[in-house]
């Protein structure tokens, strides 16, 4: 039986490849679980072009030069940091989609921001979209819920502006 989350892979796949799109991620909270999630089925070659893990504070700064002076603002888990990922991974690798992701899979808060909390941003020619959500569970649990949501994002994203 196929699952909930490879039939939206599936859509990905194929509006990225109808569309001629390319896609670049930018995970930290997830560590490479979207990227993971993406290159489930074959063909995703066609369209995905890179993906940067970058958990830290220091790699967000040094691998997409986000400044230092604007983590220190807004922290490592707020929207303001999704959307520079989202903006600077797509313009570090010349990709027409990028997807980021930023968040605290707990247990006990970062930066006085509450575990589960996480901001997903997409960016494209057009602009940047993103939103914030809250999960409930384990580390692990989170971090699932966190990456279906991210690729739905992307999906309903991608669907309205292309």
């Amino acid at each position: 039986m196929e699952t909930a989350e490879i039939r939206l892979i599936k859509k990905i796949h194929m509006i990225f490849k109808s569309k001629r799109l390319s896609l670049s991620v930018a995970e930290s909270c997830t560590a490479g679980l979207i990227s993971h999630m993406l290159t489930l089925l074959p063909g995703a070659s066609e369209f995905f072009d890179s993906s940067i893990i970058c958990y830290s504070s220091e790699s967000k700064q040094r691998l997409l030069n986000i400044k230092e002076a604007q983590i220190k603002k807004h922290g490592t888990v707020s929207e303001e940091t999704a959307i520079a990922m989202a903006e600077m991974v797509r313009k570090k690798t010349g990709a027409d989609v990028s997807l980021s992701i930023t968040g605290n899979l707990g247990p006990v808060p970062i930066e006085n921001r509450k575990a589960g909390l996480v901001f997903i941003a997409v960016s494209f020619n057009r602009g940047t979209e993103s939103k914030g959500m809250i999960f409930d569970g384990s580390r692990n649990e989170i971090k699932q819920s966190a990456s279906v949501a991210a690729l739905e994002f992307l999906y309903e994203v991608v669907s309205v502006w292309t």
